[in-house]
């Protein structure tokens, strides 16, 4: 099929996704976002001590944990790639606080939180990780970041991936390791990590916000080597596009459905959480 002068073959949520990244290219629009990011990571930023305090306070690992994944769904409302979301940050949006206290009741449209936070309870510990990390601002800083610290303080070693090159407001690699070195200022945990190598960033070889795992970056495929958990986050990269992918080892994708088409598909609502957990197959 030709649309705009380009072949897209197959049709899908890539390929088109791939065609108005182009077509914005050519027009000359490519970091479009990019002030938006900047003014976004430094305001959650200046939030992240009291959150992280916040989580520490919870002494029981599964309540704390289940928090941080609830901080998960909050920050990943942050997404200019979706009209209810872009038209909600237009409108001034609401706290991160305030979100994740107003998160949809469970059950949410898959919700496997019980069955993640049984196996992290029953444990062994996993012994490293890979994220797939979505949206700049409180996506990354106020959700991702907590949810691996919580894994760093298990044992696990972390690497998160973010996207090679801009991409609506997704976070890119470049972006987040001063992110990371600025969230890393006071708190002992992500010190720690980053100085022994436990926490790390990796550009994923992806453009886009979707991604195909079998086109990722030959230094991340390298780097991945061990890793026994796979997590994918945000609507592009967990649902539309992985959401029944299944791995060698075990997967958790993550989400907020901000298209109301992804909603009646899933018979969810809008705004409803995804939480997919899948063990390894064999």
């Amino acid at each position: 099929m030709e649309l705009a002068g380009h072949q897209v073959q197959p049709l899908n949520c890539k390929t088109l996704c791939a065609l108005r990244d182009n077509c914005l290219s050519n027009a000359g629009f490519t970091d479009v976002f990019l002030s938006v990011k900047v003014k976004e990571n430094a305001d959650s930023l200046l939030l992240l001590p009291a959150l992280l305090l916040e989580l520490d306070a919870v002494t029981d690992g599964r309540a704390r944990l289940e928090l941080a994944l609830r901080g998960v769904f909050s920050g990943n409302i942050f997404d200019l790639g979706a009209a209810a979301s872009a038209e909600l940050y237009e409108a001034g949006g609401g706290s991160f606080a305030d979100t994740r206290a107003q998160l949809l009741s469970r059950p949410w449209a898959v919700d496997h939180l019980d069955a993640f936070l049984g196996r992290c309870e029953a444990g062994p510990a996993y012994a490293k990780a890979v994220m797939f990390v979505d949206n700049a601002g409180p996506d990354v800083v106020l959700g991702m970041l907590p949810f691996a610290r919580e894994l760093l303080k298990q044992g696990t070693k972390v690497i998160l991936a973010a996207n090679s090159g801009p991409s609506i407001n997704d976070i890119t690699a470049q972006e987040l390791q001063p992110v990371l070195l600025q969230a890393s200022v006071g708190d002992a945990v992500l010190q720690g990590a980053l100085h022994t190598g436990a926490l790390s960033v990796m550009a994923s070889g992806n453009l886009l916000p979707v991604i195909d795992l079998l086109r990722v970056s030959s230094e991340l495929a390298a780097a991945c080597v061990g890793v026994d958990l796979v997590v994918l986050e945000g609507m592009g990269r967990a649902i539309e596009t992985n959401l029944n992918a299944l791995f060698s080892v075990d997967s958790l994708k993550l989400g907020m459905i901000k298209h109301p088409e992804v909603a009646a598909c899933l018979g969810g609502r809008l705004y409803d959480c995804v939480i997919k957990f899948d063990r390894a197959q064999a």
